[in-house]
């Protein structure tokens, strides 16, 4: 297997001084890379980052595997209630390893696997219509926060108890699992107090971070996602992210080339799969990037309002309605390409001899178009002075996904060193969680409501209603 990093569109020579890169930039970038790779290692050689070393915890992987299995022997639905960086990784890896109709067809046609539905949301509209498709006796929960707190998933699992418990005495307690911190929070109380079976997320790893532990893992596992072909893609990438040489270190290097992009004024980054089953990958790196590097303050304390703002596309499909301001707009983009050399099915096209039309199309395949129209888009790209990279995936399977997830992970924190901001932490969201609490309710944050009201009563109300009637 070779995944490749082609970054041939993000050089000067390429498109150009002022958005390109210099290969005396790389050089003195090659300086600093080997500061801030020694600085990492340090800190992981220390048990700050844990999540390097996830995709070898084989005894806990083992754990979740024999722990699928009872939940595949026992139950016809897996839901998973969950947030952020509890959902977006299970959904970026189940749209690219298991068939789109999974949960569609019925279990023969599965081979026996429950569906399995991510509600990543507290939409009452979206909760009860995936609630209207399960029967409760063959419904498990899965319910992942690391701090138990988080209100969207207790707000989940309240609903979810309830609903389970509403026609019949059965005991809540065996249909639920609860992922959360080894030690601490409302769910490992809960789960230690009813005595529910619970999973640990490991201590030190955030949530964006956790593709490679229960958070994902299980629920994967019971849909039937070779888990053990995903976590030795990563650890076979690991070896290649790890080192101090940037123009061989493609985590290091896409880091290096995305920052210095920004320097240029390339604030927003898109990432743009040729491949369907990927696009839920581009999603899981919006969380990434977006909570990691956008921040208001550098390690050193100072005000900086850095970060840069990821999008995410589908090609071919959004070729007909973002490339065009990709192509003219401001020069403040630059486009990451996943390709995929090998799709599992192709689809030759067939004659039509007396339509010009349509002739030129004869004796090629899906797979051949979707590829030129990458590389066509990409060389479009930077003839117009627009800078892309592409990374290329021999195929869609869970070595090649465990692999480039591992390594964006890499890059993301390496990224936080460029930027000099803490890629760990999320101090931007926890303000408005605070507020949310206050306007709830809970106990603690009467302060806190005071704070919003006074923040309300400042701001003059400008309102608009329209009346919308049937016609």
């Amino acid at each position: 297997m070779e995944l490749e990093f082609d970054y041939s569109h993000m050089m000067a020579d390429a498109v150009g001084q002022e958005q390109g890169v210099s290969n005396v930039e790389l050089e003195v970038a090659a300086d600093r890379c080997k500061e801030i790779h020694a600085r990492i290692m340090a800190r992981r050689g220390r048990g700050e980052l844990p999540f390097f070393d996830l995709p070898f915890a084989e005894e806990e992987i083992g754990k979740t595997l024999r722990l699928a299995e009872r939940v595949k022997q026992r139950f016809e639905n897996v839901v998973v209630l969950g947030i952020g960086g509890s959902a977006l990784g299970t959904k970026a890896i189940m749209s690219a390893l298991r068939p789109s109709w999974h949960n569609m067809v019925a279990s023969e046609q599965r081979g026996g696997l429950p569906r399995l539905f991510v509600l990543d949301n507290v939409d009452p509209d979206y909760f009860a219509e995936n609630l209207d498709l399960l029967d409760p006796e063959q419904t498990c929960f899965l319910v992942i926060s690391k701090s138990g707190s988080t209100v969207e998933t207790a707000s989940q699992f309240l609903a979810a108890r309830a609903w389970l418990v509403a026609d019949s005495d059965r005991d809540y307690r065996e249909h639920f699992i609860l992922i959360t911190d080894p030690e601490q929070g409302s769910l490992r109380e809960l789960a230690d107090r009813e005595q529910i079976v619970s999973c640990e997320i490991p201590a030190g790893v955030g949530g964006r971070f956790t593709v490679f532990t229960p958070v994902s893992l299980l629920p994967l596992a019971c849909a039937g996602v070779d888990i053990v072909g995903l976590v030795k893609g990563a650890a076979s990438m690991m070896p290649h992210v790890c080192h101090d040489d940037l123009l061989t270190n493609p985590a290091y290097l896409n880091a290096v080339l995305q920052y210095l992009a920004y320097g240029k004024g390339a604030s927003i980054s898109v990432m743009m799969p040729y491949s369907n089953r990927l696009f839920g990958l581009s999603d899981w790196f919006r969380q990434l990037w977006a909570e990691s590097l956008g921040k208001k303050y550098a390690l050193d304390g100072s005000v900086c309002h850095v970060g840069p703002t990821p999008v995410n596309a589908l090609g071919t499909t959004d070729q007909h309605s973002q490339v065009q301001l990709y192509m003219e707009g401001p020069f403040d983009k630059l486009v990451t390409f996943i390709t995929v050399r090998r799709f599992e099915r192709d689809f030759s096209m067939g004659a039509y001899s007396d339509m010009p039309a349509l002739q030129y199309l004869e004796g090629h395949t899906m797979s051949e178009l979707i590829s030129a129209e990458q590389r066509a888009t990409a060389a479009a790209l930077a003839r117009n002075r627009r800078p892309n990279a592409t990374f290329v995936l021999p195929d869609v399977s869970p070595t090649s996904v465990g692999a480039l997830l591992y390594l964006l992970q890499v890059q993301t924190l390496f990224a936080g060193d460029l930027f000099e901001v803490n890629p760990l932490d999320q101090p931007g969201v926890e303000e408005g969680k605070s507020f949310t609490y206050a306007l709830m309710g809970r106990d603690g944050y009467a302060e806190k409501k005071k704070e919003f009201d006074q923040l309300q009563e400042k701001v003059p109300c400008r309102s608009l209603s329209v009346a919308v009637s049937p016609s």
